[in-house]
């Protein structure tokens, strides 16, 4: 019941924070996370988000910052992506074992390939200071 709750909490935590965001650009979700990524340069985006586990043992809320490096490599293809960046939230632990909830830490670099104007896929990895979840599998939808 424990996990259900957390589960729905993130949930709740997430829509929340979108509802009030200004500038929509692109939501991620996939696997164990989802955030929501906000433009605030051409090459340069913050997006909140959150993320858990496969035992849904851990929470995190983070607020990230990605670079993309299109510019630099002259990625001239608009149907793909190449970034890399820093994440900074607050790991909540939910399981059984002697452990606490934490700052979390982290860094992460991924790609994504749009099929069309809309819909893309996106492949990351990443690691940070607890054992929340780091990197991930998804979709993109652009706004």
């Amino acid at each position: 019941m424990k996990k259900q709750l957390s589960l729905l909490l993130l949930l709740f935590l997430f829509t929340f924070s979108n509802s009030f965001s200004q500038a929509r650009k692109e939501l991620n979700f996939g696997i164990i996370g989802a955030n929501y990524e906000i433009p605030v340069h051409k090459d340069i985006s913050i997006a909140p988000g959150a993320s858990t586990n496969f035992d849904l043992d851990w929470i995190t809320l983070y607020v990230r910052g990605n670079y993309y490096f299109d510019n630099l490599f002259e990625i001239t293809n608009e149907s793909w992506d190449v970034y890399g960046g820093l994440g900074l939230g607050y790991a909540m632990y939910n399981g059984d074992l002697d452990t606490d909830s934490d700052l979390d830490l982290g860094l992460h670099v991924g790609g994504r390939w749009f099929w069309n104007e809309k819909w893309g896929v996106y492949l990351e990895l990443g690691g940070g200071n607890t054992q929340g979840a780091s990197g991930g599998l998804g979709l993109t939808v652009k706004l």
